[in-house]
């Protein structure tokens, strides 16, 4: 690879940042999948289903690929294939609670904050992700 187009080392810091915000955005995750799996379906899952207008007996489903693509994303060989697709997952959040009528910095823009730090996180910790997209300033000649 040309010298421009190669990142730079991981920080010790970096790293642990990474690894960090990853593993808040991996835990709300997994929180989300327990819930979907309940039954019977706890009150507030109920009742979110309900309010943007899905069946309860999807939640598995839903459930189930959350969970595929949340455990994609947490082995590092996979993380970037798990990260594209929990940004799907994510962005089909934001058009479901956009077409309810919820409400924009709280419901509808959540999945974009978690999708900021999903990214963040893997840029921190993922080496291949920082050589894709280096956001550095070009080395003076």
């Amino acid at each position: 690879m040309p010298p421009d187009t190669q990142s730079a080392p991981i920080s010790r810091k970096g790293l642990w940042a990474g690894r960090i915000i990853s593993g808040l955005v991996v835990a709300f995750l997994a929180f989300d999948v327990v819930l979907k799996f309940v039954t019977p379906a706890p009150a507030p899952v109920v009742e979110a289903f309900t309010h943007v207008g899905w069946p309860l007996n999807l939640a598995p489903v839903l459930g189930m690929i959350l969970l595929v693509s949340t455990v994609l994303y947490v082995i590092p060989k996979t993380s970037i294939l798990g990260a594209i697709l929990l940004t799907g997952y994510l962005g089909g959040a934001v058009a479901t609670h956009l077409r309810a009528g919820d409400p924009l910095f709280s419901h509808v823009l959540f999945p974009t904050y978690l999708g900021v730090l999903l990214w963040g996180g893997l840029y921190l910790r993922e080496e291949r992700l920082r050589a894709l997209l280096p956001f550095r300033r070009p080395n003076a000649a």
